[in-house]
């Protein structure tokens, strides 16, 4: 009898567990102690049901299921984690091998320069960008490399790096000349001079000639540059610049996104989109905020024995250079600094183009002269030239465009010199011996007294001249209408009347 009531108590056991859904639960809890056969089994027994449960659930059709997504923070782990691995078979362009690192400058010890005069980012980014720029010098055929800056955007920012490419190498193949393409656009509108006059006719506006971009190396385009959003992301190069979106980007001010495919809506139209428009403003703020201790370059003696209509557009370090104090550069007259990057012009290059010679070749200033004498001649534009100093540049509405600096009062004897843009903020300059270096941190913005408005829109052409033939009547009175259809009427009668003569006049005839 006790034997029936243990066997009745196992089976109304077993259908508890069933209806509980316990059953099987414990079912692949016991399976999978055994399969794995723990070694404190009843101390990680709570541990492995709960392995089993999250197990249970389906992650695609189960939204009830405590997954372990990962967050910001471990997604940029994942990405500075590319920049302490190095891989097994790393390709090195040749050269790397014997200086590894050579062209690149100690970033470390100029970011403790930025730091004691308050600029720049901490430690522990700043290595993470020494580490990206390593990984770039590594993976491209560059012969010098440095950190530019950094660009601040709505979304992402840009880390922007500054090298020279090897002699006989370019990293992407030269994209065809801008002026190319709109001399082939004229020439298929030209060949429509041979059709027949009665095709529809043409406007007489002339579009103004393309200006050709600088070639690579040359100009605005000495230089290339690469982007990335975060340390350890792909660096993208910038494409070159043309005049024509250096002439819009000195027309509109927007923000940067941080994608580099973004269109840039603006007024005037931006030709390209954010990439474009970030390296001609990238090329503006070189242009105007790049500077060095007066001496430190000067021009090559060879250079100095060409004629005098060439333009200098290339300098060497001076190597005999003695250290100007630093009180002497922090001085405010900025006579002992000068602009090593070559002024970009109003048409949108360093170097001036004719755009109506028919060779298509560029003029000097003095060979200029006689086509000057022209009424449709442009006149050539001139800049600044080169390690022109600082103090002949213009104030901007009665301010400063630099502004001088100690980095410590307390110990002058330690201090370095900084110089900061008034023009350009966010662009520094730091120096203290023969040492110095530059830097921008911004949004990529020009400095403005007021206030941007967009430009006003152009006055709306004239369709067509004016001519009597094109010239509308003023509308009849009633009078003048009733006279008209009498008139009207009067003459299909007279008309009608001659025609029955004339048919009289033929049966007369037969």
């Amino acid at each position: 009898m006790s034997g029936q009531v243990q066997e009745e108590d196992f089976v109304n056991a077993k259908a508890y567990l069933l209806q509980s859904n316990l059953y099987d639960h414990l079912c692949k809890v016991l399976t999978k102690v055994l399969d794995e056969r723990p070694k404190n089994a009843g101390d990680s027994f709570e541990d492995i049901s709960k392995d089993v449960k999250k197990t249970a659930f389906n992650p695609e059709s189960d939204v009830l299921q405590d997954k372990n997504e990962d967050s910001t923070e471990v997604e940029i782990a994942e990405t500075h984690k590319k920049l302490f691995t190095k891989p097994d078979e790393l390709e090195l362009h040749d050269g790397h091998d014997d200086e590894l690192g050579a062209p690149l400058g100690n970033l470390m010890e100029s970011a403790f320069m930025f730091e004691q005069a308050g600029i720049g980012f901490s430690r522990e980014e700043t290595y993470r960008i020494f580490l990206a720029l390593k990984q770039l010098l590594e993976t491209q055929p560059i012969q010098h490399i440095r950190f530019w800056g950094k660009i601040l955007g709505v979304q992402q920012s840009y880390i922007v790096a500054e090298a020279e490419p090897r002699d006989g190498e370019d990293i992407e193949p030269i994209e065809k000349d801008d002026v190319e393409e709109g001399n082939g656009e004229r020439d298929s509108d030209a060949g429509g001079d041979d059709q027949d006059d009665d095709a529809i006719p043409k406007p007489d506006y002339n579009p103004s000639p393309v200006i050709p971009r600088e070639e690579n190396g040359v100009g605005c385009n000495k230089k290339i540059y690469f982007v990335c959003t975060e340390p350890g992301m792909p660096w993208t190069r910038l494409p070159p610049v043309t005049p024509a979106q250096m002439v819009a980007a000195r027309m509109i001010r927007k923000l940067f996104t941080g994608h580099l495919d973004a269109p840039v809506n603006s007024y005037p139209v931006f030709p390209g989109n954010e990439a474009n428009y970030l390296r001609a403003q990238i090329a503006r703020i070189s242009a105007a905020t790049q500077i060095s201790p007066l001496g430190f370059y000067h021009f090559d003696e060879e250079e100095e024995e060409q004629e005098e209509t060439d333009a200098r557009d290339t300098y060497v370090e001076n190597l005999e250079f003695e250290p100007i104090p630093v009180k002497d550069l922090a001085d405010s007259n900025m006579a002992n600094w000068v602009h090593h990057v070559q002024h970009i012009l109003p048409q949108g290059r360093c170097k001036w183009y004719n755009p109506f010679k028919k060779d298509s070749e560029e003029l000097d200033e003095e060979n200029f002269d006689d086509e000057a004498e022209e009424t449709d001649a442009p006149i050539p534009e001139a800049g600044p030239p080169l390690l022109t100093p600082l103090a002949e540049d213009a104030e901007i509405a009665h301010i400063a465009p630099w502004s001088t600096q100690l980095s410590s009062n307390y110990f002058p004897q330690f201090a370095l010199a900084v110089v900061r843009s008034n023009l350009w903020p966010g662009a520094a300059t730091v120096a203290a011996g023969r040492k110095f270096e530059n830097i921008y941190i911004g949004v990529g913005h020009k400095y403005s007294l007021y206030n941007y408005s967009p430009p006003a829109m152009p006055p709306v052409g004239q369709e067509h001249p004016m001519m009597e033939e094109l010239t509308e009547i003023e509308d009849p009175s009633v009078e003048e209408e009733a006279a008209f259809k009498a008139a009207q009427q009067e003459a299909e009668e007279r008309a009608e009347e001659e025609a029955e003569a004339e048919e009289d006049g033929d049966e007369d005839e037969n």
